[in-house]
This record gives C-alpha cells, sequence and structure tokens, in this order.
C-alpha cells in the first residue's frame, strides 16, 4: 500500500473502534479471499475429489496485483441501520419547508443523492432525493409529491454539495430546480487519486472500511409507498458520503492532485445539463445496419412513436417494444398486424394492443418523400480503425500519442480518460494545429474543453507526439504474414 492508502486504512480503524449503532462487524470474505471463509473450501471442493492433506491456510490475498497479507487488511463493518434512524418520507408541503429550514441551519457540507427508476418509467427523473448535513441530520424528499424543489436549492445554496458520480445526478436534480454553487465529487476524485474500483461500495469499503450493501440500486424507486428496507439503503448512501471525501482530499493532497479535481468539480458545475442530441432516434441499436433510407426513416417513425407512447404511459420506452424490435419491422415492413406480430421483439399484449400504432409508422415511412441520409455530416473524426486507409500520418499521430499517453496515465495513477477525454486526442490527432508548437496544441486543447490541469499535463508530451510520431507497424494478412509494402 501507498503511505496514503496505510493512513487511510488506519483512520478507518480509528472510525471502526467505536462503532455507530446498529453498524455490525461484516462475516463477508476480504476482497479477494475465497467464498466460504476457510481456504480449505475453496480447494479442492469444486472438484468432488476429496483429499486427507489439510490445505495450508490463508495468509494473503493478491490485490492489484499486489501481494497482500490478510493481517494489513482492516475488517470490515456492515452499514444495515442509520445513524440516526430512518427517517419519513418528505411529501407535504409543511415538511418540505421543515426540511429546507433544518438544512439551512447546519454547517458544512450536504451529502446529496438521488434514486431514479430507470427501466421502469419514461426518462431520469429523481424518484427520491437524500441529503444529510451536519445539524440537520438525513432527509428523504419524495420530488414527484412537489412542483419542483427550488425551495431546498435555496437552503443550500453557497453550501458544497458531496455526490458519487455527480453526472449522473446532477441532470436530474436540475430537473426539480437544484444546482450545486460547489462540489465535490467521491467518484471522479477517487479516479484521481488513482484507486482500483471507483463504484460507491468499493470505494467506501477501501477507506473507511465499511460495507454498503447496493441490492437496491437497480430497483423500481417510483413504488409507493417506498419499503422500509429501501429507505434504509437511501439513508445510508449519504452517510458516509461526508467522511468519503475527508479520506480522498487526505488522498488527493498527499499526490498533489487535489487541484486536479477542483478543477473538475468545477466543469461539471460550468458545463450544466447536457444539451438534448440531434436525432437521438439515430442512436437507436442495430440501426447500423440499415442501408435503405426509406427503412431508416421507419426507424425513425417506429421510434418517434415509441417515445410518445412511453412518455404518455410513463413507462421506459424498452418496456413497450425492444431497440430489436424497431430494427426488425423496419428491415421487414410488415403490411399486416400477423405480419408484424411475427417479427422478433413483438409479444405480449402491449405489442398486439398498439400493433395499429406501429403499421401506421412503417407506413408513414412509406409515404415519406424525403426519407434521412444514411450518414449525417459531423465534424467528428472517423473511427480510428479506419485512419490508416483514410491519412496515415494521422493514424501514426494517433498511434504514438494514445501510447504516451497511456505512459503518462499510468506515471501519474490516473485513468487514461481523465488525464485527457479520448474524443479530445482523437480531434488533436486527426486535425493538428498547421504549426504544432505547445502553444498552439495547448490552444487547441483549450478551445476543445481541457481543463488547465489537462493541458499542463498533456500539451508537452503531444506537441512531440504529433511532430515527430513514430511509424505505424506494418499490416499483417490475414494468415499471419507481413504484407509487402
Amino acid at each position: 500500500m501507498t503511505n496514503a492508502e496505510s493512513s487511510s486504512h488506519s483512520r478507518a480503524r480509528d472510525k471502526k473502534s467505536t462503532p455507530h449503532h446498529g453498524h455490525n462487524s461484516a462475516t463477508s470474505t476480504p476482497a479477494g479471499a475465497p467464498p466460504g471463509g476457510a481456504a480449505g473450501e475453496a480447494s479442492g471442493s469444486s472438484t468432488g475429489i476429496g483429499t486427507d492433506v489439510a490445505p495450508a491456510p490463508l495468509t494473503s490475498v493478491l490485490i492489484a496485483g499486489r501481494r497482500v497479507e490478510l493481517g494489513e487488511l482492516p475488517e470490515l463493518v456492515e452499514l444495515d441501520t442509520p445513524q440516526d434512524g430512518i427517517p419519513a418520507v418528505v411529501e407535504t408541503e409543511p415538511a418540505l419547508k421543515r426540511c429546507a429550514a433544518a438544512l439551512a441551519g447546519g454547517s458544512g457540507p450536504a451529502a446529496v443523492d438521488t434514486e431514479r427508476a430507470s427501466g421502469f418509467r419514461y426518462g431520469q427523473r429523481a424518484m427520491l432525493v437524500q441529503i444529510r448535513r451536519e445539524g440537520a441530520g438525513t432527509w428523504l424528499i419524495d420530488p414527484e409529491a412537489f412542483p419542483d424543489l427550488k425551495i431546498i436549492d435555496e437552503a443550500l445554496r453557497g453550501v458544497e454539495w458531496i455526490l458519487h458520480a455527480a453526472s449522473q445526478d446532477l441532470p436530474c436534480l436540475a430537473g426539480v430546480g437544484m444546482w450545486p454553487d460547489k462540489l465535490f465529487d467521491t467518484e471522479l476524485a477517487a479516479r484521481i487519486a488513482g484507486l482500483p474500483r471507483v463504484g460507491l461500495g468499493a470505494v467506501v469499503e477501501s477507506l473507511l472500511g465499511y460495507h454498503l450493501a447496493k441490492e437496491h440500486s437497480a430497483a423500481d424507486w417510483s413504488t409507493r409507498p417506498l419499503p422500509e428496507p429501501w429507505l434504509r439503503y437511501a439513508a445510508l448512501d449519504v452517510e458516509v458520503l461526508v467522511d468519503l471525501e475527508e479520506e480522498l482530499v487526505a488522498l488527493l493532497e498527499n499526490d498533489g492532485k487535489l487541484d486536479y479535481a477542483a478543477q473538475e468539480f468545477q466543469h461539471l458545475i460550468d458545463a450544466g445539463v447536457p444539451a438534448p442530441r440531434v436525432d437521438p432516434w439515430r442512436r437507436t441499436s442495430g440501426s447500423h445496419s440499415i442501408r435503405n433510407r426509406v427503412q431508416l426513416a421507419a426507424v425513425r417513425e417506429l421510434w418517434e412513436t415509441r417515445e410518445k407512447l412511453a412518455e404518455h404511459r410513463d413507462i421506459a420506452p424498452g418496456r413497450l417494444i425492444p431497440d430489436s424490435a424497431i430494427v426488425a419491422a423496419a428491415k421487414g415492413m410488415p403490411g399486416t398486424v400477423p405480419a408484424l406480430l411475427a417479427l422478433s421483439g413483438f409479444h405480449g399484449r402491449s405489442a398486439k394492443r398498439d400493433a395499429p400504432k406501429w403499421l401506421h409508422a412503417i407506413q408513414t415511412a412509406k409515404n415519406g418523400n424525403e426519407p434521412p441520409p444514411l450518414q449525417v455530416s459531423s465534424n467528428a473524426p472517423p473511427p480510428p480503425r479506419i485512419w490508416a486507409e483514410r491519412d496515415v500520418e494521422a493514424a501514426a499521430r494517433y498511434a504514438t500519442a494514445r501510447a504516451r499517453l497511456g505512459e503518462l496515465a499510468e506515471g501519474v495513477n490516473i485513468p487514461a480518460e481523465n488525464v485527457l477525454t479520448p474524443d479530445f486526442l482523437r480531434r488533436v490527432c486527426w486535425r493538428p494545429p498547421s504549426e504544432i508548437t505547445e502553444e498552439t496544441v495547448a490552444g487547441q486543447l483549450a478551445e476543445l474543453g481541457a481543463r488547465p490541469w489537462q493541458i499542463a499535463m498533456t500539451a508537452p508530451m503531444l506537441t512531440e507526439a504529433l511532430a515527430h510520431p513514430e511509424p505505424l507497424p506494418p499490416k499483417e494478412a490475414k494468415d499471419g504474414k507481413e504484407t509487402k509494402s
């Protein structure tokens, strides 16, 4: 372990020396150890062949490529009950006002989380908002019960919000009128700190020594009333975030990366909610196999029909018909209900009930005067796999820069995609500045949206790679032999 990781584990042991009420020692096996606890249970038993020789006891495990003695691993504490108990769900105006007053009167940062009903309901709106702040306690708010949560946004004005994977939660928080002035993203911080696993449960185990159950993360959070185990899960998620920020700040400060993280957090705030995609129907899975414009028009009409039905019924679009059904119908262009229902994906009562609507969408595509083009113009570079065919020099630049970025990322212990956004790397390599200098490369990166720390770290490397790329290796024929140049 690094010094920073060792100190984090020491602090985790200190925190667990007087565990919270309801936090019990976990009986789960340490990460990397075989299930069942004893090494003997994992040795030989799966083959059904017994042995008279007692296996050696398990004394170490392999974690992130390093042999770690089991004695070095802190015993996990099971988080099973919120420190202050399970709070009642806020679903009335008086309760919402009390919540806002309590949060405004609290101190320190606010831990914030949301739960959605992805795969069940239409869109990605918040179905539960969880907030915890020192002096205010934990609050579970039902956003479906209110026009918006602007009163909560006002209560937290100027307060730092702590979220895990903020890019997932911020859009649905914006949908209820909430947006942070200050932000700390524990998932992004964990990436920059170089932790091997960055899911909330994994980071909590690594830095705090707690086991955080995640079995309700994919539940249908539009369910009302919400079951008590789900509310317990939701409350625990925000209970750990303040302590987690403290540990991550220590790691980042130790490695001189705290400013990197701060720039990333500010970028998330400044970027706001992503703009809606142009022609979102083009992202229908499998539509790339369509080679006929009228069939592509059918994909568009079917997708848009499904979208309207899903929004009206407040159901996830894929629960009406899957993308594969849209593509199958576009290719088959059926004209009757039996022919439609014979296609893959059109099954169940919903498909049969809506069959006339699907047929109408197909007929609209057939009758259209101007079907959409198979390809749309874009200023984005082509897929790198075909660069060598279109521009050998660009392919050489990209291969050189990508390899060196990987080395750089490994050296600073930050994932390459966080050191520099992959799209930025492709764009700079495909069309570099006409005059390649460190200043012009830095300027292009800044125009693309790279943060100052990323530019300072990568511009020198990119300048050299763009100016002096290494030649591409010779292509290999299908039989494995080198082709003649």
